[in-house]
């Protein structure tokens, strides 16, 4: 009987040691920010170089995508900022222009094949390469 007895204090006393072990864990749990978590309102990661694109509807990575447009007036070869663009996938008479100087991309638009793609003072023209001009004065240019 005196067996029995130890036997069941021990298991007793081991239950209740399992049951305070699991409410002090989670009471210790502390939520750490994700790096990397700057989703937008669109789903877009930032913070993974997506960008979200109104022409094609979807998230994309502009310097993959894009075609870049280096300042004209560049002093510094290996410069970082750039403006790109990004053609609608269809027939390509839209233009989503990213700037970097520029919060919201501007959509550009061309009535036909071999003109420019215009939006209020800003002209993307088709010439060896592309020529970006803003009041008919040259900002960037790109292949």
């Amino acid at each position: 009987m005196k067996k029995l007895l130890l036997f069941l204090s021990i298991i007793l006393a081991f239950s209740c040691a399992r049951q305070m072990n699991s409410n002090t864990e989670s009471t210790k749990t502390v939520i750490t920010p994700i790096v990397g978590d700057d989703v937008e309102e669109h789903g877009c990661k930032a913070s993974a170089g997506y960008t979200w694109s109104v022409l094609r509807n979807e998230c994309v990575r502009i310097f993959e995508i894009g075609i870049r447009l280096d300042h004209y007036e560049q002093v510094d070869k290996a410069a970082t900022t750039a403006a790109f663009v990004v053609f609608e996938t269809n027939n390509g008479n839209k233009a989503e222009l990213f700037l970097d100087t520029e919060k919201k991309p501007i959509i550009l638009v061309r009535k036909n094949e071999g003109q420019p793609w215009v939006k209020d003072d800003w002209q993307l023209i088709p010439w060896k390469g592309y020529v970006l001009k803003k009041a008919n004065e040259i900002k960037y240019t790109g292949k």
